[in-house]
């Protein structure tokens, strides 16, 4: 295979899984709780992961406005799945963190995941699972980083 048809085989399964991500994602959004939209999965999983986390924060991780983040955060509020407090260090500031509730439906929905991965990569080997972590963080850094003009 030419470098060239290489590179496109990489953007056409990459942008597949992408498409199939975002699906999942909504999916999962959905069991943690019916009236999520598909980015509160993932806003619960880094609130869970993060600790107590400025909103802010959550909007710079997500690369996304205030005030998406901030209506995002206001649905979680509503449902009962997250939590505002103000920031001990800053008063103007709010931290974010998982109710009890919130925990226990992300941590569900989480588990689901979990088993479906196992069951997809359960035929691989470990040095395989192994190398395509490494292949995949590999590539999330490069993605990372600020594109050169």
């Amino acid at each position: 295979m030419s470098d060239e048809k290489a590179l496109l085989a990489v953007e056409r399964e990459v942008a597949l899984m992408f498409r199939r991500g975002r699906a999942r994602v909504a999916e999962l959004s959905r069991r943690v709780h019916p009236e999520l939209e598909g980015m509160a999965y993932s806003l619960l999983g880094y609130v869970e992961q993060a600790g107590p986390v400025r909103v802010t924060d959550v909007g710079v991780h997500f690369a996304v406005g205030k005030a998406t983040v901030s209506r995002q955060i206001r649905a979680l509020e509503e449902l009962g799945l997250v939590a505002r407090e103000a920031d001990p260090q800053d008063g103007r500031a709010a931290l974010v963190s998982l109710t009890e509730d919130g925990r226990r439906r992300y941590l569900a929905a989480r588990d689901a995941r979990m088993r479906r991965v196992r069951e997809l990569l359960g035929n691989w080997s470990r040095e395989d699972v192994d190398r395509f972590a490494d292949l995949l963080h590999r590539f999330n850094d490069v993605i990372g980083e600020p594109p050169v003009e």
